[in-house]
């Protein structure tokens, strides 16, 4: 990794997490180029050629010009799809987008450089069933989880756990009658658990896990940078996620057997960043729950003042 050269930013042009990166890489005088690959092909210009063993070429928005083989490293912050220009046929306009894909995303993965997080791992560890498998090969203790279809064998589970929690695979969001509307982790009613329409797709059902507080876990680099999450809100004590105003955050030190299975867990999935959520029971015991590869980190920062960005920083830098 040499002292010089430039950080690709590829994220949304509304991106709070990543604006804390762009701003401390800026401060250090790090050379950064933002940009979203929605912006390809109609915003950004791109003209590379393979010379020996590496490629050569640029990257242009119309106001800067990046050259490829600058690149020192990429921050991958959930940057939306290509946009292929409006007017397009539906058909030519999936061609041009997979062309796009395969194109300008392949040329990019193609760098010689340092990624976070680097896009293949990232999507495969977005798996929930991925994670809980490697997170409990890792070390870590993770709740008795079901995933179904069929309603039959969501009530036997639920006989034989008691309690338990229903929880989306992927983050559900949308406006339901002119309102913004979200599906967090829920307790199941014992009512609903064999509902028909748990044969509509898949489910995930999770034991419920005592909680004296939830630990949202930051690991970059070398690093680990960890908060208790308190809460006195009754939707809060389910999900925190559901009620940001009812929290009370606490800096906290993992025990040396979660943090080796936080380390564990990342290199086998390959990452060198997870955001991690742990329930800590009132015994004690650290419970994984799940870990975002591309997880926010700034509502941590600002409350607790926990050097984050600045090990993202280091990271993209090429500090070790």
């Amino acid at each position: 990794m040499t002292d010089a050269g430039t950080v690709l930013v590829l994220a949304g042009r509304f991106d709070p997490t990543a604006d804390l990166a762009v701003e401390e890489l800026n401060r250090r005088a790090v050379p950064v180029f933002r940009a979203d690959v929605s912006e390809f092909p109609v915003g950004l210009v791109l003209a590379a050629g393979l010379t020996g063993d590496a490629w050569h070429g640029t990257l242009s928005n119309g106001r800067r010009t990046l050259h490829l083989e600058s690149v020192r490293s990429v921050y991958y912050r959930r940057p939306a799809r290509p946009q292929p220009p409006a007017g397009m046929s539906a058909e030519a306009r999936k061609v041009a987008e997979r062309e796009a894909r395969l194109g300008f995303g392949g040329l990019l993965a193609a760098l010689p450089c340092r990624w976070l997080s680097p896009p293949g791992p990232a999507v495969d560890a977005e798996y929930k069933p991925l994670q809980l498998r490697i997170a409990a090969e890792s070390g870590l203790a993770v709740p008795r989880t079901l995933i179904t279809n069929d309603p039959a064998a969501a009530q036997r589970f639920a006989d034989d756990v008691g309690r338990l929690v229903y929880k989306p695979f992927h983050p559900v969001r949308g406006v339901v009658e002119g309102r913004t509307a979200a599906v967090y982790t829920s307790i199941v009613d014992p009512r609903d658990i064999s509902h028909p329409d748990i044969a509509t797709t898949a489910h995930l059902f999770q034991e419920w896990v005592p909680k004296a507080y939830e630990v949202r876990l930051t690991a970059i680099g070398q690093e680990i940078f960890s908060a208790e999450i308190h809460t006195d809100s009754e939707r809060g004590h389910v999900d925190w996620r559901s009620n940001y105003e009812s929290h009370v955050y606490r800096v906290c030190k993992p025990p040396a057997d979660v943090s080796d299975g936080v380390w564990r867990m990342l290199n086998r999935l390959g990452l060198p960043y997870g955001a991690f959520d742990f329930v800590v029971t009132p015994d004690g015991e650290w419970v994984f729950l799940e870990v975002n590869p591309s997880g926010q980190y700034g509502f941590i920062e600002v409350a607790t003042g926990l050097p984050i960005t600045a090990a993202i920083a280091d990271y993209l830098e090429g500090k070790e």
